[in-house]
Formats: C-alpha cells, sequence, structure tokens
C-alpha cells in the first residue's frame, strides 16, 4: 500500500519526510505522524501524496483485470475495475460512529468496488442509514480467539448493513462484529434464550454471552458480518 512505497523509497534513498512534506505542503510532523502509523491522510491527502510522488492506486495495490474478446482473433483488451476507498477505522468507531469522519479514518484502503456491491444486505434498525462498509486491522489480541482465520494485522471489511443472524451462505458459519461487554468482538454468534452465543474458532478461549436488554433486539448488537479478510498488507 501507499504507506510501504513511501518507506521502501525513503529506505533507497529516493525521498525523505522533509521533501515528501513541501511536495504536498504538509507539515513534517504530519507525514511522520503518518509514516510511523501515528496518524491518518485524508482521502484529499492521500490524493496529494499520490500526485507528488508519480502514483497511482493501481501501482500501490494490484487490482484485477478483465480480458474480453468481441470475435475470434480480435486483440485482447484488459480494464481496471472500479476502487472503492474503505476507511480502516478503530474498534469504537465501527460500533458507534454512523458517519466516519476524517479525524476518524487510520488509513484508506483501496477496495475493488464491485467486490463490495456484491454483498447482500439485511440492515437492522440501528445501522440502516449508517456509511456500510469500515475496516478494522486486528492486533494480535483482538484475533486470538479466531485463530488461525485471524492473525495479528489482518484487516476485517465489515458490512454494517448486514446486521441479520440469518446465515449468509447456507450451511456455513457467519462471522460477525458484535458488541460486547469487552467491546467489540469478532465471534460466530448464535441467539437463544434471550442472549447472544459468541463462539470462538480457537479451542483454548472461552463462549462468551450477551444479554439482550428489554425493548432491544440482536440485531442492534450486531456492528455486521465480516465481508472481506486481508491477510498480507
Amino acid at each position: 500500500m501507499l504507506r510501504r512505497e513511501l518507506l521502501r523509497r525513503i529506505e533507497n534513498g529516493d525521498l525523505t519526510g522533509t521533501r515528501l512534506a513541501q511536495q504536498t505542503g504538509f507539515r513534517q510532523a504530519h507525514i511522520s505522524n503518518f509514516l510511523n502509523r501515528k496518524r491518518a491522510l485524508s482521502l484529499e491527502g492521500l490524493d496529494k501524496v499520490l500526485a507528488a510522488q508519480g502514483l497511482t492506486v493501481d501501482q500501490i495495490l494490484p487490482v484485477a483485470v478483465e480480458a474480453a474478446s468481441q470475435n475470434a482473433g480480435a486483440t485482447e483488451s484488459a480494464s481496471q475495475e472500479e476502487i472503492a476507498m474503505v476507511p480502516i477505522v478503530s474498534p469504537s468507531a465501527a460500533a458507534e460512529a454512523a458517519e466516519i469522519k476524517a479525524a476518524e479514518v487510520i488509513e484508506a484502503m483501496p477496495v475493488a468496488a464491485a467486490r463490495l456491491s456484491e454483498n447482500r444486505a439485511r440492515p437492522g434498525r440501528r445501522s440502516a442509514g449508517w456509511r456500510r462498509f469500515v475496516a478494522l486491522r486486528l492486533d494480535a489480541q483482538q484475533a486470538a480467539a479466531m485463530e488461525p482465520m485471524l492473525g495479528s494485522g489482518t484487516i476485517a471489511v465489515l458490512d454494517r448493513h448486514y446486521n441479520s443472524l440469518a446465515p449468509y451462505r447456507a450451511h456455513l458459519p457467519t462471522l460477525y462484529a458484535v458488541r460486547g461487554s469487552a467491546g467489540l468482538l469478532l465471534r460466530y454468534v448464535e441467539f437463544d434464550d434471550a442472549r447472544l452465543i459468541l463462539r470462538p474458532l480457537a479451542a483454548d478461549c472461552a463462549v462468551q454471552l450477551v444479554p439482550i436488554a428489554p425493548n432491544e433486539l440482536p440485531s442492534d448488537y450486531i456492528v455486521g458480518r465480516v465481508c472481506l479478510l486481508i491477510h498480507d498488507l
């Protein structure tokens, strides 16, 4: 991704933080915080950095291309997929923020728009009007209960318009992000006896129970369905 490419250029001696700050008009401290994962750039800021370094989105994230042949012997052509920027945010922002403000964006991640649009929605009453897709970068503690599916550094994209306990795919468990007493948890989820049953994948992690408060629904506790996992960014 962009940060990795910038750090590579700095390590190779082709770029410095001072020079990048001069090219973009940002303060050097702002650039340093971005490179050290202490601060995010807005989408406009990312555009400035890309332009300053002569980069495009497809150069920092490979995207699928589709070859099309019009008739026999025709030359194959390839078209890049449209890219959507998904904000990587904190667990609290993912769970509680209907709209994601620029200050809440840790990083913006390019994802093929078609990969997002193919997801079916079943929104609950709480999040029907919320920004639909957000992402989390998991640390070791957050990922531990769902190892080996999840690991430290895994990015989990959440569809916050799927808050139903109806299985997304028949006969396959659905991974959800759920509000619990310990914060936002990624688990398989069942509902029984007025409580959510949060089941881990790791054998050494305990099942957790989340009681449903009066006048609330199970969907009020489900932040969204994990619709995409990215393990190597």
